[in-house]
């Protein structure tokens, strides 16, 4: 299994995601939300920061299905979905990941068919600690 590369601003995203938490990076000032996470705020150029608990609700906004893979260590696990995740509570943050019937199952697992623009999703954390998303309605 592969583990995200973590640099000093993206850091606690990967620490909370490993508690079973989303959290985004957030401006202390002016209160946008960013991601991905950096030193500055674009909008006020703010340098302070905090870590924001989400609802970890959203809707997928667009998805593919690369065949074959685009990554040789993703190849025993084709055909997979990565999914674009536009968040509840933050809709100007969009996340990427895989869409799967349950935190653990294989990339593969979910029916390529059944993924819709639109679906409500909900995120789940694997084992390793990564986000990974379930429809809210199966």
């Amino acid at each position: 299994m592969l583990s995200p590369v973590t640099d000093a601003d993206g850091a606690p995203f990967w620490r909370y995601a490993a508690q079973g938490e989303l959290r985004v990076q957030t401006c202390a000032d002016c209160a946008e939300p960013r991601f991905p996470p950096r030193p500055c705020c674009p909008h006020c150029q703010s340098f302070t920061s905090e870590w924001r608990r989400l609802s970890g609700r959203g809707r997928i906004w667009s998805y593919v299905v690369p065949h074959p893979p685009l990554l040789p260590d993703y190849a025993a696990q084709a055909p997979y979905n990565v999914i674009v995740v536009e968040l509840t509570d933050a809709p100007r943050i969009r996340l990427i990941g895989n869409l799967v019937p349950e935190a653990n199952a294989p990339l593969g697992a979910f029916p390529p068919d059944r993924i819709r623009i639109g679906a409500r999703v909900q995120a789940v954390f694997d084992d390793a600690g990564l986000p990974r998303w379930i429809l809210e309605r199966p």
